[in-house]
């Protein structure tokens, strides 16, 4: 794809960004380091970091730094984000992309499995928010959450996830209100599905649902993980200058259809859905 966004957007501007390692959450790093960025990446595997980091270093050019911190524990994501400050000078955006997922029926599912989706997702959003404040307020920064279309569409076997993306869409605004006086914007991203990433793969790969599902999105086909990075490029940039609390869906439109052939999955499942 190529970028309508000047090369050097960026240049001198520094991100953190949770889960930068993998799927969509890279697409965002790469697009990122394209256009001038510095990015630290974090999350939990140290080794998974640091492959990823020298790949999109040798793509790019531009430096990453990995971090591992587990952004359910305040204490490491704030020992990672100090570490970024250290290194560059600050930090200027920060993608909380970080998240967990897995279908399961409400009713097997685990008090523990519940809350370790909440605490990821949602708990870790307000950690990285919170961490960060700080160097964005020194800087003028802006937060880029993703959340997903469960957050206002509730569906079945996704209530765990449906309720810490709801619960970061309130994070976004409630932070937005809060710290616009300080120069810090905060908007949301909704990603649909996008082509090449585990959710994709693993969930409609697995029933052999993804022609079906991509029929019954209005743009008739699955999102890029570029076309995400293009979100946050513009988030991120002075062209959104007066945008804040917003909750950008980048979906090809699936928010206003139902479940689709899904259904159809969720059924064989509990047939009384």
């Amino acid at each position: 794809m190529t970028s309508i966004f000047h090369p050097e957007l960026f240049k001198d501007k520094i991100a953190f960004v949770t889960g930068g390692g993998s799927g969509i959450n890279r697409g965002i790093v790469e697009a990122f380091l394209r256009h001038g960025m510095k990015v630290a990446i974090s999350s939990r595997s140290q080794e998974r970091l640091d492959k990823a980091a020298t790949e999109m270093q040798e793509q790019t050019g531009s430096e990453v730094l990995a971090i591992a911190a587990d952004v359910r524990q305040y204490d490491a994501v704030e020992a990672a984000i100090n570490a970024t400050v250290e290194h560059w000078g600050g930090i200027d955006v920060v993608v909380n992309g970080a998240a967990g997922n897995f279908m399961v029926p409400a009713a097997h599912m685990s008090a523990n499995a519940f809350r370790t989706v909440i605490d990821i997702d949602l708990n870790g959003t307000f950690n990285v928010s919170r961490a960060a404040f700080a160097t964005l307020e020194a800087r003028q920064g802006n937060i880029i959450n993703i959340s997903a279309v469960q957050a206002a569409h509730p569906m079945p076997f996704q209530a765990h996830v449906g309720a810490a993306k709801a619960g970061i869409e309130n994070l976004t605004r409630s932070l937005a209100s809060e710290w616009g006086g300080r120069g810090i914007r905060v908007n949301a991203i909704v990603p649909g599905p996008i082509a090449g990433t585990e959710g994709v793969d693993r969930i409609l790969g697995q029933f052999n649902l993804v022609e079906q599902v991509e029929g019954t999105i209005p743009l008739r086909r699955f999102g890029t993980v570029e076309e995400i990075g293009n979100c946050a490029l513009f988030l991120a940039s002075p062209a959104a200058a007066y945008i804040t609390g917003a909750i950008l869906v980048c979906d090809g439109g699936q928010h206003m259809v139902n479940y689709g052939p899904m259904l159809g999955v969720m059924r064989q499942v509990d047939p009384k859905l």
